[in-house]
């Protein structure tokens, strides 16, 4: 697989290097040719005599030579009196009249020396290049966006027969229901008689929608591997292109392509790209309205012969078309979700069997702090692991690699070496510790497992908590306990302080978007009642509930965040000597762990 995908963009890259060297070609060629003839143009100027003085000049007998070439108007004059190989040059208006002109004048006894050359074929060249030159420049172009635009096949083809890495479904972990439901498509594809004999009309299409990296393109490469049969991948951004009509052109040929090779799977990544819902006939929109028609006919087209399955992925299941998605065409819809403990767990082990993992690390341990990861991110976390192990001179990967590389990624890089006032670093140990302790007193809230004053990313400081466990539901009562956590640290600055800064800025963003959900969404507002203000696309919508729905839901957003702001002020009054304790230590350590933290509250 790798080594077809490797050939395949080579090639693409090797006509991209070959169209603009052609077009350089083109416009060296062109520059030269300009050179050429303004410099003749300028030659032309200094030496040239115009016809009428010509005949005086032959009148007066100066002329001694004259030159001239056959099926040319130009003529060489040599003059009498002027230096050797210096000569002047004439546009001859009728050749034949000249020609007569001159045998008068040798009657007469005017004795003018005339030489008269063949045309050769080497002069003619430019004369038919420069004739030529439009018609060059116009195929060249043709040629080079006929290139680019990839008229011709589209589409990257994996062949079990070629592919060296075979992609099961033991590759694939954390998704053990969704494998469960498309075995039947791997049993259709191996043994797809036994279906037909029953009457079962197996699904045409299958799609699979979640988050980015949930391991969509992963498991459709999975069936493939586990049919052992050929597997055609194309992205739904390569069927659009400048051209009207190509997006069509490409579906067909996709197609036909995969009923010369069935048995096989056709997947499609990121179909919501030709896949949107169609809207008015106009630029773009009636090219991706012409492309998705046209896959809507293909698929329609399959007869139950005929081993296809349409694989597709997407994001954004809420964009597809209606048509796209009712049964005949896409018949199941399968979600890929982020992987639970368990899941995590799986994958993690999958990742690390080419990793050199310390005996004191427990994948357990790094599943349980990554709640709400998806594959792709916990793969990262081990490389950046061990990428952090190599750079640390270590033989493994130890326990505190895996840490760091789940703070790099979660927070971001820390920074040792930005420069930080004694104010600002007391500003932001107060305003860490106001979270950590509010965050103490509140039992939904979960256990602090770091607070830190060393910069990561954007953020100051940071306190971090413990995931052990996966949320699928979020109680009212927790969400009002993250509001007042999140406003801990604004009023530990104005309680410790007595001053506020744009630090807590994120915090106040984040709480602000917390309570509008919980307001227009979850109807989580007595005032308002349980009702939800989005509409089919997602979009929060007012109009059907009246202009004075936007006030009633500004108070009592108002109401939420005053509230918790209120209830943090009072959990650190009551525990003022815990936040000066804390802030002193972070002042001094920079870092307090899980351990050190609960030791403030043991006394």
């Amino acid at each position: 697989m790798d080594k077809n995908k490797s050939n395949n963009s080579k090639k693409e890259k090797l006509k991209t290097i070959l169209s603009i060297l052609l077009i350089l070609v083109l416009i060296l060629a062109i520059i030269a040719c300009f050179i050429f003839i303004n410099k003749n143009n300028a030659n032309k100027d200094e030496k040239e005599l115009p016809y009428t003085e010509l005949i005086k000049e032959i009148s007066n007998k100066n002329v001694e030579k004259i030159e001239m070439t056959v099926g040319s108007t130009s003529a060489k004059i040599t003059l009498k009196g002027m230096a050797e190989g210096e000569e002047k040059i004439t546009i001859v208006p009728n050749t034949q009249v000249f020609m007569e002109l001159i045998q008068e004048q040798a009657l007469e006894g005017n004795e003018i020396e005339l030489i008269q050359n063949q045309r050769s074929i080497l002069s003619q060249i430019p004369s038919y290049f420069f004739s030529l030159l439009p018609t060059i420049i116009m195929v060249a172009l043709f040629i080079m966006l006929f290139k680019m635009q990839g008229i011709g096949d589209k589409g990257e083809i994996y062949d079990e027969t070629e592919r060296k890495i075979k992609i099961t479904f033991d590759d694939v972990a954390g998704l053990d229901e969704e494998k469960e439901e498309l075995i039947e498509i791997v049993d259709f594809l191996k043994k797809p008689e036994k279906f037909i004999e029953m009457g079962a009309k197996i699904p045409k299409g299958v799609l699979l929608y979640g988050k980015p990296g949930t391991g969509k393109t992963l498991i459709a490469k999975a069936i493939a591997g586990e049919a052992g049969v050929p597997f055609i991948s194309m992205s739904g951004s390569e069927f659009i292109e400048m051209f009207a009509g190509l997006g069509a052109s490409r579906v067909r040929k996709l197609f036909e392509k995969a009923r010369k090779m069935a048995p096989c799977i056709v997947f499609i990544d990121e179909i919501d790209a030709i896949g949107a819902r169609r809207s008015g006939n106009s630029g773009a929109e009636s090219e991706n309205n012409q492309t998705l028609n046209q896959l809507l006919v293909e698929m329609d087209g399959f007869s139950s012969e005929e081993t296809i399955i349409v694989l597709a992925a997407t994001n954004r299941p809420e964009m597809l078309d209606k048509a796209l998605l009712r049964p005949g065409r896409f018949d199941r819809q399968v979600t890929i979700p982020t992987p639970d403990l368990k899941g995590r767990e799986a994958i993690l082990a999958i990742h690390s069997k080419d990793k050199k993992l310390s005996e004191n690390v427990t994948l357990k341990g790094i599943a349980e702090d990554t709640s709400g990861f998806t594959g792709a991110e916990l793969a990262n976390i081990l490389n950046e692991a061990a990428i952090i192990a190599t750079r640390n001179k270590h033989t493994v990967i130890e326990q505190e690699d895996l840490d760091e590389a789940v703070k790099k990624v979660t927070v971001g890089l820390e920074k040792h070496s930005r420069v930080i006032s004694d104010k600002d670093k007391k500003l932001t140990a107060y305003h860490e510790a106001g979270h950590a302790i509010v965050s103490k007193f509140l039992p939904t809230q979960t256990d602090v497992k770091e607070v830190s004053i060393i910069p990561r990313g954007l953020a100051g400081g940071y306190t971090m908590y413990k995931n052990d466990e996966d949320k699928y539901y979020i109680s009212k009562t927790e969400m009002e306990e993250k509001l007042i956590a999140l406003l801990g640290g604004r009023a530990a600055e104005k309680l410790a302080l007595d001053d506020i800064s744009t630090g807590a800025s994120n915090d106040i963003e984040v709480a602000t978007q917390v309570a509008r959900n919980m307001v227009t969404v979850y109807g989580m507002s007595d005032e308002i009642g349980p009702i939800s203000l989005k509409n089919d696309n997602g979009e929060l919508d007012y109009q059907m509930f009246g202009e004075e729905i936007e006030d009633k839901i500004g108070r009592e957003v108002n109401k939420l965040i005053n509230t918790a702001y209120r209830d943090a002020q009072t959990i650190l009054t009551q525990n003022m000597d815990k936040l000066h304790e804390i802030a002193g230590v972070l002042l001094e350590k920079e870092k307090i762990n899980e351990e050190e933290f609960k030791k403030f509250f043991n006394n």
